[in-house]
């Protein structure tokens, strides 16, 4: 949880006490009269303090400052941390429990054993708080409400939810560090398998953009929980496609998911398996893929480059239900013998020679690109 940062002696209200260096509270003082976090009534539901300090663990007792001196970190790197880690400011208010300080001695502490820079734990702190922000979320919107419903007249949701979240609770924190382990795992694996240093970072691979046809227009006629079912049922159709053939999705935008895979192949089977699989499902609209291969550079788990923007604008261009590549992937799949370097080369072969087909289109200008000649694939 975010702090707030400490002011100076002139800055500070005369009820806060003396001050110490860096406008800090001096030892042994504590700030008088604490105000509630910011966005709260200062009197909370004892039912949700309750449920609070089942989650965490302990109860609130720390306010920032008692927080960072306990942990023994100054008060300017704990509000950094609190800030990268995507937690509001407590201002004065006891918000802040024995975990928050054991988290942000460890946190420190590899700054300090240098194992991390202080840029690199902002990072670490940053991308957890992300990620584990959105996981939470949707177990609460979509998993937690519903297993909370009063099964009978008269009951609370906050009576039910107690009991459920001491049963779930250690189960689903060994779930959350066995899935964590498991793709910490495979990440290292690639970045161990790399030929060299750049490719750790910037590194030549596939990166496939799968669009649904017509969304803005198509969510004008739903109801909103309709459009938040055809997300979805899209997103978790893609997600699991993606990792079974071998791809990694690499975030979901709603009517757009964005995913990579290290060999052509593989990007081009995903693609085509996601206008198959689409098109067979009369609910789902049509759907536009685009996909580029080249460099790009990995950043928090994102992906950036001129290779990622190509295959956002193939996608634009694409044919509904049809799959766009360019240049480089087009050589790829024939260096690796998927794909014929012209229909008249696949004749007398037999039909099982090659796994994709690929189909020249016009030149056309591309924003940011130039000319660019587009390739149809498509399944033999």
């Amino acid at each position: 949880m975010t702090v707030d940062e400490p002011r100076t002696p002139e800055e500070a209200p005369a009820s806060e006490g003396p001050r110490g260096e860096g406008g800090e509270p001096a030892e042994g003082d504590e700030p008088r009269g604490p105000d509630p976090a910011p966005g709260r009534s200062g009197e909370e539901d004892p039912s949700a303090l309750r449920i609070e300090e089942l989650i965490l663990g302990s109860e609130r007792q720390y306010t920032a400052f008692q927080a960072a001196r306990a942990a023994g970190v100054p008060m300017e790197l704990a509000s950094r941390f609190w800030r990268a880690m995507g937690f509001a400011d407590v201002g004065q208010a006891r918000a802040l429990t024995e975990a928050d300080v054991l988290a942000l001695r460890r946190l420190s502490g590899l700054v300090e054993a240098g194992l991390l820079s202080e840029s690199m734990a902002m990072q670490v702190a940053r991308s957890t708080g992300q990620t584990t922000s959105r996981l939470a979320d949707w177990q609460i919107d979509s998993f937690l409400m519903g297993l909370t419903e009063p099964p009978e007249p008269g009951m609370t949701r906050n009576e039910v939810t107690y009991p459920l979240v001491q049963l779930l609770l250690p189960e689903l924190e060994e779930f959350l560090v066995y899935v964590w382990r498991r793709q910490l795992a495979a990440a290292t694996g690639r970045v161990v398998q790399a030929k060299d240093d750049e490719e750790t970072v910037d590194r030549r691979q596939a990166i496939g953009f799968a669009d649904l046809a017509g969304f803005t227009r198509l969510s004008r006629r739903l109801e909103d929980e309709e459009v938040g079912e055809l997300v979805e049922a899209f997103e978790t159709m893609a997600a699991d496609l993606v990792a079974a053939h071998g791809g990694r999705l690499i975030k979901a935008l709603g009517d757009e998911v964005l995913y990579v895979a290290e060999e052509a192949a593989t990007a081009a089977e995903i693609g085509v398996r996601l206008i198959e699989t689409m098109a067979n499902d009369e609910t789902m609209p049509e759907l536009r893929v685009g996909i580029a291969f080249g460099t790009m550079t990995t950043r928090m788990g994102d992906v950036f480059g001129s290779t990622v923007n190509l295959a956002s604008r193939l996608t634009s261009i694409a044919p509904k239900d049809g799959v766009l590549v360019d240049g480089a992937l087009r050589a790829e799949l024939i260096s690796a013998g998927e794909a014929p370097e012209s229909e008249k080369e696949s004749e007398g072969l037999g039909e099982g020679r090659f796994r994709f087909a690929l189909q020249p289109l016009y030149q056309r200008p591309v924003r940011g690109f130039g000319v660019v000649e587009p390739w149809l694939l498509r399944r033999r």
